[in-house]
C-alpha cells in the first residue's frame, strides 16, 4: 500500500423496495484505530460489521460510519390508521378536556402516538436481502474513504519528502562546517591568550584545553545519526506498510539530535543551520502526525 493519510470523507446510497438508505463514512487523526457505528433501531447487528470492513482497511484514526435508512411511500405502499385505537385516545382524553385541564387533540398529533400508523409495503424484500444490499453499500463507502486517504497520503508524501531534502541538504551544510570547528577553537583560543600580557602558558597545556573545546563542541556523531535518521525516514515514505507509528518516532530522534546540535555548536553558523534544522523538523512532525 502507499502513504495514506487519517482524513477523509466518503458516503455511498441504495435503495430496496421500499426503502433507501446512506452510509457517511468519515476518520480523523487518531494514535490507534478507534471505529464508531451509528446505526437506526433494528440494525444494531451492523455495528460489529462495520468494525470488521474498517480493521480490514484501515491501521489508524478514528473512524466513524453512519446509517441513514427511510422508507419510500409509494403506489405499493399503503398506509393504515387503527381508528379503534383514536378512539380508545379520545375517550381517555375526554374527561381532562371537558374539565378544561388539557386542550382538545389534534389530528397530527394522534397520528404520531406510536402504533396508530403502520405501513405496509407490497413486495417489500425479505430482511437477509436488505441487510445483504446494505452490507455491499458499507463495503463501498469504506472503499471510498479508502481511496480519499490515500489521495491525501500522495499529498504528503510530496510535502514531507520535500522536508526530508531539505533537512538532508542542511545536514550537508553543517558538516562541511563541524570540519572547520577545532581549527577554529584553537585559533580563538590562542588569539586570547595571546591577548594576556605577562601570562606564560605551557604550549602542551594550551593544546590540552584546545583538543577539549572541540571534544565538547564535535557534533560530528550527531550530524552522522540525522543523516541516516533521513534516511530511514525517506525510505519509509516509500514502503508498503503503514509508518506512522516510525514516523512518529523518529521524529522524535531527529529532534533530540538537532537539539543536541545546537548546544554543542561553538559556531554561530552552525547554530543558525541548527536552528533551520529544528525547524523543518517540527514541520515534518507537524505533517507526519496526519500518516497513518
Amino acid at each position: 500500500m502507499a502513504l495514506a493519510g487519517m482524513t477523509g470523507f466518503a458516503r455511498s446510497e441504495g435503495s430496496l423496495s421500499g426503502r433507501t438508505w446512506i452510509w457517511e463514512t468519515r476518520s480523523v487523526n487518531g494514535r490507534s484505530l478507534d471505529v464508531r457505528a451509528r446505526v437506526p433501531s433494528g440494525f444494531d447487528a451492523l455495528e460489529a460489521l462495520v468494525r470488521d470492513a474498517a480493521q480490514k482497511r484501515f491501521k489508524r484514526g478514528s473512524l466513524q460510519a453512519t446509517l441513514t435508512v427511510a422508507r419510500i411511500t409509494g403506489d405499493d405502499t399503503t398506509v393504515r390508521v387503527d381508528i379503534a385505537a383514536v378512539e380508545r385516545l379520545l375517550a381517555a382524553g375526554s374527561p381532562f378536556i371537558g374539565a378544561g385541564r388539557v386542550a382538545p387533540a389534534r389530528w397530527d398529533g394522534l397520528l404520531q402516538v406510536r402504533g396508530v400508523v403502520t405501513i405496509e409495503e407490497a413486495g417489500a424484500s425479505d430482511d437477509e436481502a436488505l441487510r445483504a444490499a446494505i452490507v455491499a453499500d458499507l463495503d463501498i463507502a469504506f472503499d471510498r474513504l479508502a481511496a480519499a486517504r490515500a489521495q491525501e497520503g500522495a499529498t504528503l508524501a510530496a510535502l514531507l519528502g520535500g522536508l526530508l531534502d531539505r533537512m538532508a541538504v542542511l545536514v550537508a551544510e553543517a558538516e562541511a562546517l563541524a570540519q572547520d570547528v577545532p581549527s577554529t577553537l584553537a585559533r580563538k583560543l590562542r588569539e586570547r591568550v595571546e591577548s594576556l600580557s605577562d601570562v606564560v602558558i605551557d604550549p602542551t597545556r594550551l593544546a590540552q584545553e584546545a583538543a577539549l573545546l572541540a571534544s565538547k563542541a564535535d557534533v560530528r556523531e550527531e550530524l552522522d545519526r540525522l543523516r541516516a535518521h533521513v534516511t530511514e525516514a525517506h525510505a519509509l515514505l516509500l514502503g508498503a506498510d503503514a509508518v506512522g507509528r516510525r514516523l512518529d518516532f523518529l521524529c522524535q530522534e531527529l529532534s533530540r539530535e538537532a537539539n543536541t546540535v545546537c548546544s554543542k555548536s561553538a559556531d554561530l553558523a552552525l547554530t543558525r543551520i541548527g536552528i533551520d534544522l529544528k525547524t523543518a523538523i517540527d514541520q515534518f512532525k507537524e505533517q507526519s502526525a496526519n500518516v497513518e
